[in-house]
C-alpha cells in the first residue's frame, strides 16, 4: 500500500494542477436519514462554472456539471435528484466504496496468520465493503475554502474487518476543471483497505442513453485475471491486441459484444486494469466525439476498474431519466481486486502508526 508524507504530497498535487485551487462551497440540508440524521448537500462551484455536488450520505458525488464545445453544460454523473434515492438500494452510484471496494473472494482472507470473515453480499463473495459499506454511512462534513471534507471512523469489527478505521475524504474543485479526491486514513490494529470513487459517467449527459460511442484510452496492456465470479486467479496477464486492448483509442462499444472469454464473464466489461509506474500517473482518457468533452483520470493507485453499466437495469434517476444497461461508465481507481489473498499483488495492508494516502483527479475539458 503506498504511503506519501504530507507535504510530498501536497507538493505533488500542485505540480500536477498547474494552478492553485479555488472554488465557492455552499451547503444545505437535504433531508434525514431513517434514523432522524440530518444529510447535507454540499455544492462546490469554480470560476470557470464548474459544479460538482456532494452529500455527507455515502460521500456520493450527486452531480457534476461541465461545459461541452459550445460552452452548453450538464450533469455527467449519473444518479438521483433527491436522497431517498441515494438512502435506498442503489447501483453505488458515485458513492465511496470502502473499507474495501471491489471484490474478496469467498468473503474471506488472512492477516498475520488470522483469518478474517467479511460479510458476503455478492453471492458467496464480499463486494464494496459488504452489506453495509461506507456507502451507507452517514459521514461527518467539514467545509474547506474549496471544497468538502468527509470523515467516516469505522469500528473494529464493522462488516468482519479488524481495527478501528479513521478515513478522511476531500473533494476539491481546481480552477483548471479537475474534481480531485483525496483519501487519507489510520488504524489502530493492522487492517486491510481499498477505497474508491464509484462514479458513473456519460459525457454526453446523464440521461442522454448509452456510452458505447464514447473513445476510451487506457495506457496499460496488462489485467487482473478472473475466474467466472470475476475472482482475480493472481495471475496478471497480457491483453495486447485483444478486445480489452485501449492502449490505442477505441469506441467502447466497438468490441464489447466479442467471444472473448473475459468480456463474456464480465457481461461487458469489468476489469481491473495494472497501471505502471509509481506516484501520480494517467489512468485513462475518455472522449466523448458529439459534445466534445474530455475526461482524463490521474491517480497514485496501481489499479483502475474499468465498468460499463452492464448490470443497469432501468434505474429511474434524474429527471425522470431511465438509466439501461451501459448508460454510465466507471473508471475506479483502486489497488487490485481480491488483493488480501493474492501476496503478490501490491499491499493493501495498514498498521497502526501508518497513514494511507491516496489521490485521484478527474480532470474535464472540451474539443
Amino acid at each position: 500500500m503506498r504511503h506519501f508524507a504530507l507535504p510530498t504530497l501536497f507538493l505533488l498535487l500542485m505540480s500536477i494542477s498547474g494552478s492553485s485551487v479555488a472554488a465557492s462551497v455552499e451547503s444545505l440540508v437535504w433531508g434525514k436519514t431513517p434514523a432522524g440524521e440530518e444529510v447535507k448537500l454540499f455544492k462546490l462551484r469554480n470560476a470557470k462554472g464548474m459544479e460538482a455536488k456532494i452529500t455527507n450520505w455515502g460521500a456520493y458525488i450527486v452531480s457534476l456539471k461541465v461545459a461541452d464545445k459550445s460552452g452548453k453544460v450538464a450533469d455527467v454523473a449519473l444518479g438521483f435528484d433527491t436522497l431517498e434515492g441515494y438512502l435506498g438500494k442503489n447501483p453505488f452510484f458515485g458513492c465511496i466504496a470502502g473499507r474495501y471496494a471491489n471484490r474478496i473472494g469467498h468473503a474471506v482472507f488472512k492477516l498475520d496468520g488470522v483469518e478474517y470473515k467479511v460479510t458476503a453480499n455478492s453471492g458467496k463473495h464480499q463486494l464494496h465493503g459488504g452489506a453495509a459499506g461506507f456507502d451507507k454511512k452517514l459521514w461527518s462534513a467539514k467545509e474547506m475554502p474549496n471544497g468538502v471534507a468527509l470523515s467516516y471512523t469505522s469500528p473494529d469489527g464493522e462488516e468482519g474487518y479488524p481495527g478501528t478505521l479513521k478515513c478522511i475524504v476531500t473533494y476539491t474543485l481546481t480552477e483548471s476543471n479537475g474534481l480531485q479526491i483525496e483519501y487519507q486514513a489510520t488504524t489502530d490494529k493492522p487492517t486491510v483497505l481499498n477505497l474508491t470513487n464509484h462514479c458513473y459517467f456519460n459525457l454526453a449527459g446523464e440521461g442522454s442513453g448509452d456510452i458505447l460511442g464514447h473513445e476510451l484510452t487506457i495506457p496499460t496492456d496488462q489485467i487482473t485475471a478472473t475466474d467466472d465470479d470475476l475472482i482475480p486467479t493472481g495471475e496478471i496477464v497480457s491483453i495486447k491486441g485483444t478486445p480489452l486492448d485501449f492502449t490505442m483509442p477505441h469506441t467502447i462499444g466497438e468490441r464489447i459484444g466479442a467471444d472473448f472469454k473475459p468480456l463474456v464473464q464480465g457481461i461487458g466489461y469489468d476489469h481491473n486494469y495494472v497501471l505502471s509506474g509509481s506516484g501520480m500517473k494517467l489512468a485513462a482518457t475518455v472522449k466523448d466525439p458529439a459534445s466534445g468533452r474530455v475526461m482524463t483520470v490521474r491517480t497514485t493507485e496501481p489499479g483502475v476498474q474499468l465498468y460499463t453499466g452492464n448490470h443497469l437495469n432501468g434505474v429511474p434517476g434524474k429527471g425522470g431519466h431511465i438509466y439501461a444497461k451501459r448508460h454510465g461508465f466507471c473508471l475506479e481507481t483502486q489497488h487490485y481486486p481480491d488483493s488480501p489473498n493474492h501476496p503478490s499483488f501490491p499491499s493493501v495492508i495498514l498498521r497502526p502508526g501508518e497513514t494511507f494516502l491516496s489521490t485521484t483527479i478527474y480532470q474535464f475539458s472540451a474539443e
